[in-house]
């Protein structure tokens, strides 16, 4: 039994809590709202007074547990180590095993479960998004001409003409191949950010590595888990370690925060009573980096082979990237490496966009709010892009500068070294001839 199965299971991380008030300091949502049910602290009350049976499975408990982005900000804040976003996951869990998942969710996480047929809708998407969405005059973007489940507000990217998997060949060979690795792409870089993802897969065959793309790969399921879903999420993760257990390689790379922190610890959280699969995903986590990561440390930077990019940039800290993985120096490293970029790091780079995931989709406004203190950051930084690890993070990011009127590029680390590499290339090609 999980702690997705039995909210019993984190009684020991509540125990932990002295109810400091801590995370008050820390919490974005908290820092809007000001009430106490909104914070770790108000959090855990409620989930022990439901264990304790002095509160039921009600609609208000429900809501005040939605009210989380999982950031992890409150977990490296507290003195005491509890790890409020596993209290938090095994509440939503033990919600949804109470009162059942709202019919839309259950067929948005019924269609995510089945590749084929969520790859047919958004390659169907793509076609028709003209009819459902009103571009942008100056961003590349749209909003949505109904209101579908997205606010009018809001700005979407565009979906790509045809995903990332089926314009690049299973394996992409290298020339003097000294590793190999699989690329799990996520949901955003195969369908919205594929230059990221096509970056990805430059850079690692530049460096003599051979690249395997599963085809029938799917969302890693953290939208799933972070509304409850466990068990449409362990049929996910079983499905992912059956997918990248045959797979010969020596690492598993990632380019999304939150996809690599569900590789390398939800799955474990998930599939914990089931002895076979839960060792296979432990040999599975120990092969996740992150791309920026296994740049610096696997691949190492050689800065002969890097042009000049003259650009000036400020960096954004994704959560799961960085409070996840403790992916934190690498995404710097890489671009401060990079001749011509001037580097200024923002105030608070780590605090959170507040986009996280579906958070922004169904409390727009809050989402909007704890964004604010960003697009600031970001202002002050005096930059000319924004650069993040996270295709979530540049959808939030973006959106969100064009409602504060700051309308900056964004792009993912890896695009930027991509074009140094490339820069490099054209200057000596021009050198030769």
């Amino acid at each position: 039994m999980t702690m997705y199965d039995s909210l019993d299971k984190v009684k020991a991380e509540l125990a932990k809590c002295m109810k400091c008030g801590n995370c008050q300091e820390v919490c974005p949502i908290y820092l809007e709202e000001q009430k106490e049910g909104t914070v770790a602290r108000g959090k855990i009350k409620l989930v022990e007074a439901v264990l304790k049976g002095d509160l039921e499975y009600t609609d208000g408990f429900a809501d005040k547990l939605a009210l989380c982005l999982t950031c992890k900000a409150c977990n490296a804040k507290c003195p005491c180590g509890v790890k409020v976003d596993e209290v938090i996951l095994a509440a939503r869990s033990s919600i949804v095993k109470n009162k059942g998942l709202h019919p839309l969710k259950k067929f948005i996480f019924g269609t995510l479960k089945r590749p084929g047929l969520f790859n047919f809708g958004l390659k169907t998407g793509s076609v028709f998004q003209g009819l459902v969405f009103k571009k942008h005059k100056a961003l590349n973007g749209a909003y949505p001409r109904f209101p579908f489940g997205l606010d009018l507000r809001r700005i979407v990217p565009p979906l790509a003409p045809s995903p990332l998997r089926d314009q690049l060949p299973e394996i992409v060979k290298a020339d003097k191949p000294v590793k190999r690795a699989a690329f799990f792409t996520g949901c955003t870089m195969n369908y919205i950010y594929i230059d990221a993802g096509k970056a990805v897969v430059d850079v690692l065959k530049r460096n003599n590595i051979e690249v395997i793309i599963p085809k029938d790969q799917h969302c890693c399921s953290m939208p799933i888990i972070a509304h409850g879903d466990s068990i449409t999420a362990k049929e996910m993760a079983k499905s992912h370690v059956d997918i990248f257990s045959k797979l010969d390689v020596d690492f598993i790379i990632t380019a999304c925060g939150s996809c690599g922190t569900t590789f390398n610890k939800h799955y474990l959280e998930l599939l914990e009573d089931n002895q076979e699969y839960y060792l296979k995903a432990q040999t599975i986590a120990s092969k996740i980096m992150d791309i920026s990561d296994f740049i610096v440390k696997e691949i190492g930077l050689d800065k002969s082979k890097l042009g000049p990019v003259n650009l000036k940039v400020t960096y954004h800290d994704p959560c799961h990237l960085n409070r996840g993985m403790g992916v934190k120096d690498s995404p710097r490293e890489i671009l401060k490496a990079i001749p011509g970029l001037e580097f200024i790091e923002m105030q608070n780079a780590d605090r959170c966009c507040g986009g996280a995931g579906s958070f922004s989709l169904t409390h727009y406004d809050l989402a909007m709010a704890i964004h604010k203190h960003k697009a600031d950051a970001i202002n002050a930084a005096k930059a000319d892009a924004v650069v993040t690890g996270c295709g979530s993070c540049i959808m939030q990011l973006s959106d969100g500068m064009n409602r504060y009127n700051l309308n900056l590029p964004m792009y993912h680390t890896v695009e930027i070294l991509a074009k140094s590499y490339a820069v490099k290339d054209q200057l000596d090609k021009t050198t030769a001839n």
